[in-house]
């Protein structure tokens, strides 16, 4: 069954290499996710056990939010959430779980979904680059639904803890649903495949005929 499935992947490859493509980057960026979704919860709560959570880590201040007060790109107040914003503990917990995750991301699309075979260090500059501009893309996108997110299942609906922990379920399906959607078009970038040709050796040179004896 298994050889049968291999052979009509290998087929399909062949006629729709681009879809092929898309949907081994679809399950691996899902593989990621779930990764995420598993290392979320025990970061934040290593994290939380210390002083960091009432450590107010609030940088960037841009514009300001409806109430009047000041809207930071990253911003978390100090405190546990919802009345706080888990402070520098939060930061911590989801950067770190990001990290993780795209390291391992960077690896299995590169060798995996676009089988590159140019430069990774030049491949992972720019993906440290894309990595920065959708942290903070992504910081910035947070401010506007981490805390009312937050505030309803852990307050509006009553669930407590289990509130906080489906929050923190959804705020990480977002994050990683906007680097799926940013991260393809870039990596078809960065992660390209270059035909390798065979140089052709050198010539041997011509046998001489042999000599003639007496």
């Amino acid at each position: 069954m298994f050889r049968r499935i291999r052979e009509y992947w290998a087929a399909f490859a062949e006629r729709r290499p681009g879809t092929a493509q898309f949907l081994v980057f679809f399950m691996l960026s899902n593989g990621v996710t779930v990764l995420q979704l598993a290392l979320m919860p025990a970061f934040k709560w290593v994290f939380g056990q210390t002083a960091l959570v009432d450590t107010t880590f609030q940088v960037l201040p841009v514009g300001s939010n409806v109430d009047g007060s000041q809207y930071f790109v990253f911003d978390y107040a100090a405190g546990p959430l919802p009345g706080g914003g888990g402070g520098l503990a939060y930061f911590l917990a989801v950067q770190v779980t990001l990290l993780i995750a795209q390291v391992i991301n960077f690896f299995a699309q590169r060798n995996v979904t676009f089988k590159s075979n140019t430069s990774i260090w030049r491949a992972a500059f720019w993906y440290l680059v894309a990595y920065v501009v959708i942290t903070f893309a992504a910081a910035a996108l947070q401010g506007f639904y981490k805390a009312p997110i937050y505030d309803l299942l852990i307050e509006g609906w009553g669930l407590g803890g289990t509130g906080e922990t489906i929050a923190d379920v959804v705020t990480m399906i977002i994050n990683a649903a906007l680097s799926f959607w940013v991260f393809f078009p870039i990596f078809k970038v960065i992660f390209k495949r270059v035909p390798e040709t065979d140089e052709p050796g050198p010539v041997p040179p011509a046998p001489t005929a042999p000599e003639r004896l007496g």
